[in-house]
């Protein structure tokens, strides 16, 4: 009895044998043929390394013919050619070098194991300023966190225009698209590198192979939403009504309320003339009344009378006497020489008594 789990995964080091001749003897029925447009600026790279690229394709008979008045690549297969996905690897392959990609790396499509995805993401974004943005924090400082990408998911990334081109093994393209796509969505690509970091440490442990990793990865919130400010002044809404608001009076109602409509021309005309030189009249009266203002005179403050010092004082004899009396009884200046000598004797008598 064999487990289950064991036959659901590749054993290690398992590969799929390579498609040989001996697998298709008699050929490709048609030729198939790719072409494709570069800019202006890979026209020098392209000329140089073309060489290359044709003896690359020569080995599993593709020819690759170089345009560079139309500014165009094509591949055709040959009646050599017995590998019908060849051609489908040779398309990539200058899908790759006409977005920037190396000759170097570009030339691993023709691998067996080696597949490529070419991610568009100039229509994710509307702003060109915030585009911008994201794909530089998709690169990070530089470069490190596109670095880490290319490790943990064991492709080669590059970021050119509104393309990102990704080369390596199926499982890690997959994760390279949802990192790019979760980053033009403005989800930062340092929860995704942590999540693939934890998913390659899980991946080591055989028990855990069959199990769900969801209770391992962690789970990010997003914390810099805030919420709406209220306004200041509410404005209070009135109740809900079916019926519409009643139709505004016009000109006629009025004048056919006042009874104005029903006058003839010369009475209106005298009527407006009336209320226009009442108008004149109360303007007229405002504007004298603001003019006399400036001719009234400011309100005096009361005068305040000022207290005369009394300059007569009542002088207190009998406090003067007293005064007088204890200052003869104080001492002043040094002691007499007698009296000095008589205070030494009398101290010199205490310490002998002690």
């Amino acid at each position: 009895t064999v487990d289950e789990s064991e036959l659901l995964t590749v054993p290690d080091g398992w590969k799929e044998p390579p498609f040989t001749r001996e697998d298709n003897p008699k050929g490709l029925l048609e030729e198939s043929s790719f072409a494709t447009l570069f800019p202006k600026y890979r026209e020098a790279y392209l000329k140089d390394c073309w060489p290359l690229v044709q003896k690359a394709l020569g080995e599993h008979y593709v020819n690759a013919t170089l345009d560079l008045i139309e500014g165009s690549m094509t591949v055709t297969t040959t009646k050599k050619t017995f590998d019908p996905y060849a051609i489908i690897r040779a398309r990539d392959l200058i899908k790759l070098l006409a977005r920037s990609v190396p000759f170097e790396q570009a030339v691993r499509i023709l691998q067996d194991d080696v597949a490529c995805d070419i991610i568009k993401i100039g229509s994710l974004v509307r702003k060109k300023e915030t585009f911008i943005k994201r794909r530089g924090r998709l690169l990070g400082p530089k470069g490190s966190t596109l670095k880490a990408l290319e490790l943990l998911t064991n492709c080669y990334i590059m970021v050119q225009g509104n393309t990102v081109s990704a080369l390596g093994p199926f499982s890690g393209l997959k994760e390279v698209r949802k990192v790019v796509l979760d980053t033009m969505k403005n989800i930062h690509p340092i929860y995704n590198i942590k999540t693939l970091m934890i998913k390659r440490e899980l991946s080591k442990d055989p028990e855990l192979r069959c199990q769900s990793w969801e209770r391992f990865l962690p789970k990010f919130k997003r914390k810099n939403l805030k919420k709406r400010k209220e306004p200041k002044k509410k404005k209070a809404k009135g109740e809900y009504t079916p019926f519409p608001p009643p139709q505004p009076e016009s000109q006629v109602d009025k004048e056919l309320a006042s009874g104005e409509y029903f006058l003839k021309e010369r009475q209106r005309k005298r009527k407006r003339m009336e209320e226009i030189k009442a108008k004149q009249a109360d303007a007229v009266k405002k504007r004298q009344e603001e003019r006399n203002k400036a001719f009234i005179p400011p309100k005096e403050k009361p005068a305040v009378k000022t207290k005369k010092a009394s300059t007569e004082k009542k002088i207190d004899i009998e406090a003067i006497k007293e005064k007088v009396k204890n200052a003869k009884k104080k001492k002043l200046g040094a002691l007499p020489v007698e009296e000095v000598k008589l205070k030494m004797a009398a101290d010199e008598k205490k310490k002998k008594k002690k």
